[in-house]
């Protein structure tokens, strides 16, 4: 910073500050050290500044070790976000949610001196290890439990049922079947409240949950009893990876989507719109989600104040052509 700092004939000090991004430095002699950094190419020791300030430019994030599209696409929106404010992100990814592995993966950030600690935690196996966290540790969960006061930026998971079951009602179905994720997932959860409640709001009886996991197979295996209910006309699929499984089942057995069966999914995976036929699903907004979750967090790194904010964000229905009125 020396170096720098007689280069481009200013003090160490404003070298700091430029580092910084600190607002009181004019544009001009802020290019001019820029220039001297890259003439001497200079760059900020983060290890040194972290041991010196007791805080990095460095964020923590924990999540499972998944190829799941919810959470893998959580991670990288995060980790896009977090780029563009200025931070590294360090992922310590664990085999299970559980009390244990979230409280190692945290203790090895910590002793990284990470600026903050985000968990992606939508599994209930998470809450407990989150109820035991530092109290003055920056810290913010996304996707995680709706009923704890850790702070929260999840997707709206119940609102997005609610626009799938209603958009299905308002083809003009009688009642709408749902095939679920699994029962300890907060979207899953989320998700099938959000069906009941547009059903209930239409005055209809929802029929029973159809339980499954994640994956294609499991909506192949419930697509195969739903496709010998010939009282089926619609279907709200939990995921779209469950929707395209469904959609297998139905076309063995003779069921055309959408003439015979209207579906729609949740995600919108990039595969979505090459389904056969094109899947209508509802689509969260993850980028919306790590914006804010950054957010919570660098406000928690600024003023010192762990906080129990929360927020949600909208998804959106993208229509194409898995749905349309019943026969």
């Amino acid at each position: 910073m020396t170096d720098v700092a007689q280069l481009a004939g200013v003090s160490h000090q404003t070298v700091s500050r430029v580092l910084n991004d600190h607002p009181n430095v004019s544009p001009q002699t802020r290019l001019r050290v820029q220039a001297a950094m890259a003439e001497l190419r200079y760059r900020p020791n983060n290890a040194a500044r972290a041991l010196v300030t007791g805080r990095s430019k460095v964020i923590g994030v924990v999540a499972q070790n998944t190829t799941l599209f919810g959470p893998a696409s959580m991670l990288t929106a995060f980790e896009q976000s977090a780029s563009d404010a200025g931070f590294a992100v360090a992922v310590a990814s664990v085999r299970a949610l559980d009390r244990r592995s979230i409280a190692e993966a945290v203790d090895r950030h910590l002793a990284q001196r990470v600026a903050g600690v985000v968990v992606i935690a939508p599994v209930a196996s998470a809450g407990e290890a989150l109820d035991h966290m530092p109290t003055d540790l920056p810290l913010v969960c996304i996707d995680g439990d709706p009923q704890r006061s850790t702070p929260l930026v999840t997707v709206d998971q119940s609102a997005g049922a609610s626009l799938a079951t209603r958009h299905l009602l308002d083809a003009g179905h009688s009642t709408v079947w749902h095939v679920s994720g699994p029962d300890d997932w907060f979207d899953s959860v989320g998700r099938i409240a959000g069906w009941r409640a547009a059903l209930e709001r239409a005055g209809v009886d929802p029929p029973p949950v159809l339980s499954a996991d994640w994956s294609p197979a499991a909506g192949y295996r419930v697509g195969q009893l739903l496709a010998r209910m010939s009282d089926v006309t619609a279907v709200f699929a939990a995921n779209d990876h469950l929707a395209l499984g469904i959609l297998k089942a139905l076309r063995e057995f003779g069921r055309v989507v959408p003439q015979d069966v209207s579906i729609v999914g949740f995600d919108d995976i990039p595969e979505a719109a090459y389904f056969v036929p094109p899947l209508t699903t509802i689509r969260p907004d993850f980028d919306a989600v790590a914006r804010a979750a950054l957010n919570v967090l660098l406000r928690q790194i600024g003023t010192g104040v762990v906080s129990d904010e929360r927020e949600t964000i909208a998804p959106v229905l993208v229509t194409r052509e898995s749905v349309a009125a019943p026969r």
